[in-house]
């Protein structure tokens, strides 16, 4: 019988709140469920979201009955912030979080890298937001709450999967007890340590560092701005890195990595982890403030993931999925990533206005970004942590050269998480005018925000089906164009037509945005009337062409719904 904790977890900033379980006895009713989701962590209850945007019902299962416990994932990108706006908890987040663009890598006392990352008038959200994972679980669970297409079931352990011919047969122990569900689909969002990732035998693949990193979140009143620095080689930690973030509720990330040889017991006793954070005090300046312990924890740099994420009627997402080294803020990011993804592709598969293949489009996607971030984060990780003689001596020379030599100074980028362009995609339009366009969002490609007034963004506009971008200063769309929106959207396919560049309302779109001073169409690339862009439910782009025509129209609606 599972018991899980009923005691609060502490924290000095953040107020745990223990969540009554869910009872089968409670709940006699039995019937097979569309989707059912292990895990409810980012990965998980975005996925949730997607799918009720799309009207597809799921149940989210959780052995927990609160949410993580620490900070963990305390960095989200723009892009990141951009899906959270989808699912409707971006203004909480932006509310609550530190937002961020500048990052410093420091060598000696001397400053010897400053990151700037862009931003421009166009984006809603800054390149970063700092906030602990607790206020995103939170948010996302309030969400999945007032949703009535989210069956949230707390104190619910997954401890068995049978899949049968089109379902699987999902056995649950709760604090009463076992019973279990049978669903069409069965969503692994449950973790690196992935219960359903060992019950159906599977292995990740790739690579694992030797070197371990404590990270300890501190309370303490620090004058410095919200930028992440990173420390390389400090006399306190020779050969070793240091990164510091600042946090909402007055508490400061300090992430150190350890010589070799030591373990995690002895890296988190008491005695250790003060004289370590004493020394960093010190370092940059604060010997002697006083701080205070919020929670603490030992991780190892991983690389590694699964080579397929379908297999039968299971779906693996998250860190089920694969493991990923946090420099560069590459896990929760990539969760949010791989559920936009998986939310869009299952529900169409499941309402039927798609094949199976959509799903191994999915995976082939979403395991290519992966390898991409694999060999992203290799480098980063072999950067900040030398896995051999050969990368330290590598390592060494850059910090040394750093001093007095700018050329160098590039090598300590950290190669921020970006969102995976998917150029090679079987949903993209081989026969639009894709190679023709000299600027624009390309193949794949996630869209460019347009700031259309003080408060109004494309973004905020798009999403929840495929959006076409028709640029036009006609007064309609043309009717050929019109019948094939009318088709798509008679055999059930959410499909929105937005109208650019016209002062007035174009007769046939969904919505008109003027373009007097031709922004919008530079930004997009666009020379003249008659181009278009069809963005995918998750607003990557698919398709685009100089001109459009309903044929054009009607076989890029097909390669992007393979039957």
């Amino acid at each position: 019988m599972h018991r899980p904790t009923t005691e609060a977890r502490p924290s000095i900033y953040y107020d745990y709140r223990v969540h009554t379980p869910w009872l089968p006895s409670a709940h006699p009713v039995r019937h097979r469920h569309k989707v059912v989701i292990c895990g409810s962590g980012p990965a998980g209850l975005v996925a949730a979201l997607e799918l009720a945007r799309h009207g597809v019902p799921s149940v989210v299962v959780t052995s927990e009955l609160q949410v993580s416990q620490g900070s963990r994932a305390i960095v989200f990108t723009r892009r990141s912030m951009e899906i959270l706006q989808q699912v409707g908890v971006a203004r909480r987040l932006t509310d609550s979080g530190l937002p961020w663009r500048f990052g410093n890598s420091y060598y000696r006392g001397q400053r010897v890298f400053r990151m700037e990352a862009p931003h421009d008038g166009d984006d809603r959200f800054y390149p970063m937001l700092n906030i602990q994972q607790q206020y995103l679980e939170e948010y996302l669970l309030d969400a999945c709450q007032a949703s009535p297409l989210v069956d949230l079931r707390w104190g619910n352990k997954v401890v068995e999967v049978a899949q049968q011919a089109g379902f699987a047969r999902v056995g649950i122990d709760t604090p009463e007890g076992p019973y279990t569900l049978e669903t069409e689909w069965l969503v692994a969002a449950d973790g690196g340590r992935s219960t359903i990732r060992s019950l159906l035998n599977l292995q990740l693949e790739g690579a694992s560092y030797e070197g371990l990193f404590v990270i300890a979140d501190i309370r303490i009143d620090l004058p410095l701005p919200t930028e992440r620095l990173a420390f390389f080689d400090p006399e306190w930690n020779p050969g070793n890195t240091i990164l510091m973030h600042r946090e909402p509720h007055g508490i400061w990330r300090v992430d150190y990595q350890l010589p070799p040889g030591e373990t995690p017991e002895q890296a988190l006793r008491p005695e250790s982890l003060k004289a370590r954070i004493d020394a960093q005090l010190a370092m940059i300046g604060h010997a002697g403030a006083r701080w205070e312990m919020d929670w603490c924890s030992v991780y190892s740099a991983r690389t590694l993931t699964l080579p397929d994420y379908v297999h039968g009627r299971v779906i693996f997402t998250g860190d089920a999925a694969h493991l990923l080294p946090i420099f560069g803020v590459r896990g929760a990011n990539t969760a949010f990533q791989d559920a936009q993804s998986l939310g869009w592709q299952l529900a169409f598969v499941v309402m039927g206005l798609a094949g199976p293949a959509l799903l191994a489009n999915h995976s082939a996607e979403r395991v290519g970004a992966a390898r991409e971030i694999i060999d992203e984060a290799g480098k980063s990780t072999r950067f900040m942590a030398p896995p051999s003689r050969g990368f330290r001596l590598l390592r060494d020379a850059v910090l040394s050269l750093s001093l007095t030599q700018a050329f160098v100074r590039p090598l300590y980028h950290w190669r921020t998480s970006r969102p995976h362009e998917y150029s090679r995609s079987r949903l993209n339009s081989a026969g639009d005018d894709n190679a023709l366009f000299s600027a624009g969002p390309g193949h794949g490609a996630p869209p460019r925000n347009i700031r259309l007034s003080a408060d109004d963004f494309l973004l905020d506009h798009l999403g929840g089906g495929f959006d076409l971008l028709y640029f036009t200063e006609a007064d309609a769309v043309p009717q050929p164009l019109q019948q094939v929106i009318a088709a798509a959207r008679g055999r059930g396919v959410p499909l929105k037509l937005t109208a650019v560049g016209a002062a007035r309302p174009v007769a046939g779109a969904d919505l008109t945005l003027a373009d007097a001073d031709g922004h919008f169409r530079r930004r997009y690339g666009v020379p003249a009337s008659g181009a278009a862009y069809l963005l995918r439910p998750d607003q990557h782009v698919c398709a685009r062409w100089l001109t459009l025509d309903a044929t054009r129209l009607q076989a890029a609606l097909n390669a992007a719904l393979p039957q």
